[in-house]
């Protein structure tokens, strides 16, 4: 019977001794070699498996593979041994059969363990002193200067660059997250997601219960009623985030009083924040985001300033 060499790679982002059916069956029948202990290799031994430590060398594996044998990879993945193994095989076919067998994987969102993990890392002691000696209230500023920055790679249409700006966005929640935890009212990771999993649900009725929408107006409706039997509000105009810009923040104010049904005339005393309070009015009314409005035109603005400024050193050049 010719050797086989079965490479059992499994997640070590899951919990040891989280295996396949087959992978139980493979470990169970065959013998197991591992490279160095390791939690993988702990639960094996508490199921009743043995586990051999041996040198992670092609020639050291193939002598015990006499005739099949388990090789369990680290959390690595063990690459090094894999490589060597597989160019030894090549060179000599008909030496033994090499298996790649998956006894677990990483489940969609498994790198955000990973994430977790790092930062629990810089804010424990020995870690990032500078992260260590930040509040709520320090990183503050960066949550909403991440947050610009992500629209900017939106608006611009680079995913590469969106996917950064992402990533900062979620850098600050993870970070609150893992300062929370050392709050007078402590709170971690899984406290944040847990909220937003069960908000979710509630919100959506239309689709984890049995709710009937069938429009988006519909969706957003049930959705705002919702919420508003969740917060338990006096006025339309509670829980407006009131540090965003201020012509998202007319906006907002504006779209919740329609909303709520209650008409206010605007005012009209002519200062140039009534003046502006009734363009957003008018930009609404027409449809359109005035703050991404202005937004473009200033930066189309800044093209033309650029343009001019590259004019006038092209003349005082050529001069």
């Amino acid at each position: 019977m010719a050797r086989r060499i079965v490479l059992l790679v499994t997640s070590p982002r899951l919990p040891a001794g989280l295996l396949t059916a087959a992978a139980w069956d493979v470990v169970r029948t065959l013998p197991v070699l591992a490279a160095a202990e390791s939690e993988q290799v702990d639960a094996l031994r508490a199921a009743g498996v043995p586990v051999r430590i041996v040198p992670p060398r092609a020639d050291e594996v193939l002598g015990i593979a006499e005739p099949e044998v388990v090789w369990l990879a680290g959390p690595a993945g063990d690459q090094d041994f894999a490589r060597e193994l597989g160019m030894r095989l090549a060179r000599e076919p008909g030496l033994a059969e090499m298996e790649l067998m998956y006894g677990s994987w990483d489940p969609q969102g498994a790198r955000l363990l990973d994430v977790v993990a790092v930062m629990d890392r810089l804010l424990s002691p020995g870690g990032d002193p500078w992260k260590r000696a930040q509040t709520h209230a320090s990183l503050a500023p960066y949550l909403l200067e991440e947050a610009y920055e992500a629209y900017d790679a939106i608006v611009a249409g680079e995913p590469t660059h969106i996917r950064e700006e992402l990533g900062d966005v979620l850098l600050q929640v993870i970070l609150h997250a893992r300062l929370g935890e050392e709050a007078d009212e402590p709170f971690a990771i899984d406290d944040v997601a847990g909220d937003l999993v069960d908000k979710l649900i509630r919100r959506n009725p239309h689709v984890f219960a049995d709710t009937a929408a069938h429009t988006l107006d519909e969706i957003t409706e049930n959705w705002e009623r919702i919420k508003k039997e969740e917060k338990a509000r006096g006025s339309a105009m509670d829980g407006i985030a009131l540090a965003q810009p201020a012509l998202s923040l007319a906006a907002k104010v504006l779209g919740r009083a329609a909303r709520a049904g209650v008409e206010v005339p605007l005012p009209e005393t002519g200062d140039l924040g009534s003046q502006l309070l009734a363009a957003v009015a008018q930009a609404r009314a027409h449809g359109q985001d005035p703050e991404g409005a202005l937004r473009k035109a200033a930066l189309d603005y800044a093209d033309e300033v650029r343009r001019a400024e590259g004019s006038a050193a092209g003349s005082a050049e050529g001069a």
